[in-house]
């Protein structure tokens, strides 16, 4: 599916903020990566038991919050600026976050090797958004 074409289609006249549709796009697609990524590692995690207990939570939270920030990306009309904002800004903090946890397990499970790859892309991409917009 083209979701590019569906977000250029859809009528941006009334946002409140000046959005970048290649950017959206970049921004949604690793989200949905990082969200992936996130949601198999927090399984891996959990089968290896207790001691992969914060890795495997902090997987779970950064997977519902890309999917959320994503999920908001795609209605534009019901966004405004200050919210697009801290949306962007908690899924960067997020996956900050749990890119540096996985990163200390990466030498346990390949899992967590490829979320830290998705969330470093999904923060790099958000941080583009976040720059380009403006009001």
């Amino acid at each position: 599916m083209d979701t590019m074409a569906m977000m250029k289609n859809m009528s941006m006249t009334d946002m409140p903020a000046a959005m970048d549709t290649d950017l959206m796009q970049d921004a949604m697609m690793a989200m949905n990566a990082a969200s992936m990524a996130a949601t198999m590692c927090s399984a891996s995690d959990m089968r290896m038991g207790g001691e992969m207990a914060t890795c495997a939570a902090m997987c779970s939270n950064t997977a519902m919050m890309a999917d959320t920030g994503m999920r908001m990306m795609m209605r534009p009309a019901g966004m405004d600026l200050p919210s697009m904002q801290a949306m962007l800004m908690a899924v960067m903090t997020m996956g900050t976050m749990c890119a540096a946890e996985c990163r200390g397990h990466m030498d346990m499970d390949e899992s967590c090797r490829y979320c830290a790859m998705a969330c470093d892309e999904m923060v790099a991409k958000c941080e583009a958004m976040l720059a380009s917009m403006s009001a």
